[in-house]
C-alpha cells in the first residue's frame, strides 16, 4: 500500500518547522530572521507556480518543451553560479558554459545509453538534478578561484616572475578550488546509505518502489551528479584562467 501523501493542512503544520528556525536564528541573534521568513514563502509560491507549469509542460508541450525546460533551468543556474564568482572576469558567461557543458555531457550520456528515459515526465525532474549539482560544483569552484586570485597575488606574481605562463602560475591554485568543489560530493558518496538515504531513493520508496529497484535508480543518479560536478568545475576552472589574465600574462580580476 502506499503511503498517504501529506494534504494541504499537514503542509500548513509543517510551517512550525519554520518557526523552529526562526526561533533559533532569533535565539542566537544571528540577523537572519527576514531571509529566512522570505526565502521560505517564495519557495512556497515558486514551487506551487512550478507545480502547476509542469502539469501544463506534461501535458501539451512534450520533450521540445521538456528541452526548453532544461535549458532555462541552465541559463538560470549560470546567473546563480556567476554571481559567486563576481571577481572573475566573464564569470556568468563562464558559469552558465560550464553548467551546460556539465548537463549536455551527463544527461546526453544517459539518454543515448538509454538508462534515462527522453520522456518529459523523467527529463525535467532528473535534468534539474543535473543541472542544480553542475551549478553547485561551478558556484564553490568560481568563488574559490576569485579568493585564490586575490589571497594567492603574490604567489602568482611570483611565479609568472620567473618565466612561467598565467595557467602554470595559477594551477596550484586551480587544483585548490577544484578539490573545494569536489570533495563534498566524494564524501556524499562515501556515505551514502550509511548516514542518509538519498533524495531520488528516498522519494520512489515512499511512493512504494521495492528498494533494490530504488537503489538501482539512486546509483546512476550519484554517478550522474559527481559527473555533472565533475565536468562542470573542470570547465569553470579551466575558462576561469583564461580570463584572469590578459594578453601580457598579467592577473587581472572583475
Amino acid at each position: 500500500m502506499n503511503p498517504a501523501v501529506p494534504s494541504w493542512w499537514g503542509v500548513a503544520a509543517s510551517v512550525a518547522l519554520v518557526g523552529v528556525t526562526v526561533a533559533v536564528v532569533v535565539r542566537e541573534q544571528l540577523g537572519l530572521t527576514r531571509e529566512v521568513v522570505l526565502a521560505c514563502a517564495r519557495a512556497i509560491v515558486q514551487l506551487v507556480a512550478v507545480g502547476a507549469l509542469l502539469g501544463v509542460l506534461f501535458d501539451n508541450a512534450g520533450l521540445p518543451g521538456a528541452l526548453a525546460w532544461v535549458i532555462a533551468m541552465v541559463v538560470i543556474g549560470g546567473r546563480v553560479a556567476g554571481r559567486r564568482g563576481a571577481g572573475v572576469p566573464g564569470a556568468t558567461w563562464i558559469a552558465t558554459v560550464a553548467v551546460a557543458v556539465g548537463t549536455a555531457t551527463t544527461l546526453g550520456l544517459l539518454v543515448a545509453a538509454q538508462v534515462v528515459d527522453a520522456h518529459p515526465r523523467v527529463l525535467v525532474p532528473v535534468g534539474g538534478m543535473v543541472v542544480s549539482s553542475a551549478t553547485r560544483g561551478a558556484s564553490v569552484v568560481l568563488l574559490r578561484m576569485a579568493e585564490e586570485a586575490v589571497s594567492g597575488r603574490r604567489q602568482v606574481e611570483a611565479r609568472l616572475a620567473l618565466g612561467l605562463t598565467g595557467a602554470a602560475a595559477f594551477a596550484p591554485h586551480r587544483r585548490s578550488a577544484l578539490r573545494a568543489a569536489l570533495v563534498t560530493d566524494i564524501d556524499a558518496v562515501k556515505t551514502v546509505g550509511l548516514i542518509s538515504l538519498p533524495g531520488a531513493m528516498t522519494g520512489l520508496l515512499l511512493a512504494g518502489v521495492d528498494p533494490l529497484t530504488a537503489i538501482r535508480y539512486q546509483v546512476v543518479v550519484m554517478w550522474m551528479i559527481l559527473g555533472a560536478v565533475a565536468v562542470s568545475t573542470a570547465v569553470a576552472a579551466r575558462l576561469a584562467v583564461s580570463r584572469l589574465f590578459d594578453d601580457a600574462e598579467r592577473l587581472v580580476t572583475a
